[in-house]
Parts: structure tokens; C-alpha cells; sequence
């Protein structure tokens, strides 16, 4: 390649230097608003998208050949928080923040949160860039981040329980055999209840003891599809024995990177939450189901790489769903429904999940209540038995 005059010879002739690098400069433009994941859109001074990425694509599940030139107002309602921000950037100019806006979508039964940035496009006489950012990737973000600690709050108190609390429990149990003994047969009864109680509180304890393991994690090649089906003949003998189960299972799924018992128990605890909240409901229904999902990945504590969770784990049940007062609290100790529950269960889903490098989350609406786990997958190495601290 030569240079001359202030020309670059190439293809077909020359061209000017500057033409090339601004033609440089706009492809490198459109590759960056392509690999971005927030949903982008240029509408002009009529509401017209002129330009829209992959991820409006993805969010408005409209081909872009097909986004470009339709109504602001075709894709969400008239009466949008969203056209009246794109309104306002257009009289008052500069860039306009607004978070967690609901917005609504024609024919669309439940509506997307998003975190809104609109800003007037330079050299584009009510020209608007509107900039979507899901809400629900934030609020994962943050419920992970709350789970975590949640879960690194029990175990501290389970440490402390079984320190402070089963010592002196094993007194008082043994004081009220030795009561029983010299009281009437009324006062009996008594000292029995006594008994009862304190072995109770006891297997509360030895419960919650299970936060407090900082054993490391032995993890091995597992298939989900085995655990699930062992969960789901558990349950059908006892607990879930009125419930239908139905399986949708991806048969080509790879194995998980975990450890078996600790994946049965969570399965177990969620279904088993699943069976109590359906209740006996005449077509109460739990759906099993997996599938391979690339893309989310989370970089754990005192790792440096982060970690790649493509491997999709669902319950679902149509029971009546869960109450939005404890929905956000739902993996915290000792929240529950349950009138004879200990909360501890879901906490416990959200201590193993976490031990496994995974994510637990739960989207519930009434007769579709779906708990999601993301984990990793098997990765071949050379020592067949590897461990994760916790």
C-alpha cells in the first residue's frame, strides 16, 4: 500500500485518508453496539426507529429488517413511561435516567422492568437514543449477592447454636428424666412435654449444623437426569404422592460438576416445597426440567476467572405462587409460609447452590411458581476427584 497526495490506493482506486478512517471508525462503532447487551434503539423526530442492535432484536423478538421504520407506539403502549421520556429528552435536550420502569407490551400478558437512559442524537434534529437494561439481570445480581450473605449469616449462627445451645439442652432433658420419676402422674405429663420440646429444639440444631460445614466440597462427574429421577421416586412415595409430575428433559445435557447427595437434597427440598404449596389441588402438577443455556457466567469469591453456568435446572408447579411480601426474603433463615416450617429448607438450597459455584432464583406468578438453578458443567481433568472450598 502506498500513500500519496493524502490518497490510500487500494481496491478500485484510491480514497482519502480520512474517508477510510471514518468508514474504519463506523464499522468499528456498529460491531460495539452489536456486542453490547443492552437493548438500543434510534428513534426520529416522528417515533420511528432508524437504528435498533441484536439485543432489540432479542427483547422485542422482531427481526431488525422489521424493527427499522415501525412506531415507538407499535412496540409499547401509547401511554408508556418510556414515550413520555423520549418526549421530554425532545424539549428539554441532554440525557434523561429513569429506573425501574415498567414497561408494557401489546399483547404481551406480564410486563418487563427496565432501567431507561435516553439522550438527544447529535446531528439529529428530535432524534432520541434510548438505551434498555433489564431489570432482571440487576435484581439476579443483587438476589445472588443476598443469598450469599444470607447464607454466610446462618452459618454463623449454626455455629453458634451448636456451641451454646445443645449443652445446656442436654441438662435440662436429663433434669426432667430425673423429675419424672418423683412426681404424680398428672405432673408426668409434664416432664414428658419437657423432653419432647428440648429433643426438638435439638433436631433444629443438628439441622442448622449443616450451614456450619467447611468441609471442602467433593464434587464429581454427576447426571441431573438421574438425580431428578431419584428425587421424583422419592417423592411420589411419600410427600408427592397426589402430584403429577412431568418431565422435560434435554437428553443431551452434559453432566454437572457437583456432588450427588448435596444435589439430591436441594432437588428434594424443591420439590417437596412444591408438592406442600400445591396442596390438594385436584390438577396439581410439578414439572421437572433442564436445558443448556450459554451466556451466564458469574465470577465467584477468590476466584480469578470467572465461571460459566450453562446447565439449566427448573421446578416448576402450578400451586398458587408465592406471596409477594416474602418473595424477596424467600431464601433468608427462618422465612416460611408454613405454619409447623423452620425456613430453613430454601436457605439451605441457596448454601449448597452457592457451595457449587451456582445460582438459585425463583419467578413466581399464580399456577407458575419456576425455581432456576444455573450451574456449571463437567470439565474433564487429570485427578478424577477435585474439591471447592466453600
Amino acid at each position: 500500500m502506498t500513500a500519496k497526495s493524502g490518497r490510500v490506493a487500494g481496491n478500485g482506486g484510491s480514497q482519502p485518508v480520512g474517508a477510510r478512517l471514518r468508514i474504519i471508525a463506523n464499522e468499528s462503532r456498529s460491531c460495539i453496539l452489536e456486542a453490547l447487551p443492552n437493548v438500543i434503539l434510534a428513534v426520529d423526530r416522528e417515533g420511528v426507529i432508524v437504528d435498533a442492535n441484536a439485543a432489540a432484536e432479542a427483547f422485542f423478538e422482531i427481526g431488525k429488517p422489521l424493527l427499522i421504520g415501525q412506531l415507538l407506539t407499535r412496540l409499547i403502549p401509547a401511554d408508556s413511561p418510556l414515550v413520555a421520556l423520549v418526549r421530554e429528552v425532545r424539549f428539554r435536550g441532554g440525557a434523561i435516567n429513569e429506573y425501574r420502569i415498567d414497561l408494557g407490551r401489546p399483547g404481551v400478558e406480564s410486563d418487563r422492568r427496565v432501567d431507561v437512559h435516553c439522550a438527544a442524537l447529535p446531528e439529529s434534529e428530535g432524534g432520541v437514543l434510548i438505551v434498555l437494561q433489564e431489570r432482571t439481570i440487576a435484581d439476579k445480581i443483587d438476589r445472588q449477592l443476598t443469598h450469599r450473605g444470607a447464607a454466610r449469616s446462618v452459618s454463623g449462627l449454626a455455629s453458634m447454636l451448636a456451641h451454646e445451645i445443645k449443652n445446656p439442652l442436654s441438662g435440662i432433658r436429663g433434669a426432667a428424666q430425673l423429675l419424672e420419676t418423683a412426681v404424680s402422674d398428672d405432673d408426668r405429663a409434664l416432664t414428658r412435654l419437657i423432653c419432647e420440646e428440648t429433643d426438638r429444639i435439638v433436631r433444629l440444631v443438628d439441622r442448622m449444623e449443616v450451614f456450619s460445614d467447611a468441609r471442602p466440597l467433593l464434587r464429581e462427574r454427576v447426571n441431573i437426569h438421574a438425580v431428578l429421577d431419584h428425587v421424583k421416586t422419592v417423592a411420589r412415595s411419600g410427600f408427592a404422592r397426589h402430584v403429577r409430575f412431568v418431565e422435560n428433559y434435554d437428553p443431551s445435557l452434559p453432566p454437572v460438576d457437583g456432588n450427588r447427595d448435596q444435589l439430591v437434597q436441594v432437588f428434594l427440598n424443591l420439590v417437596k416445597n412444591a408438592a406442600e404449596a400445591i396442596g390438594d389441588v385436584v390438577d396439581g402438577e410439578i414439572e421437572l426440567s433442564t436445558a443448556f443455556r450459554p451466556g451466564v457466567s458469574i465470577r465467584s469469591q477468590g476466584q480469578r476467572d470467572p465461571v460459566s453456568l450453562p446447565l439449566e435446572f427448573c421446578v416448576r408447579d402450578n400451586g398458587p405462587g408465592v406471596p409477594e411480601d416474602i418473595a424477596a426474603h424467600m431464601f433468608d433463615p427462618f422465612v416460611t409460609t408454613k405454619s409447623s416450617g423452620t425456613g430453613l429448607g430454601l436457605a439451605l438450597v441457596a448454601k449448597i447452590v452457592n457451595d457449587h459455584g451456582g445460582i438459585v432464583e425463583c419467578e413466581s406468578h399464580p399456577r407458575r411458581t419456576t425455581f432456576r438453578i444455573l450451574m456449571p458443567m463437567y470439565r474433564n481433568r487429570d485427578q478424577s476427584e477435585r474439591v471447592l472450598k466453600s
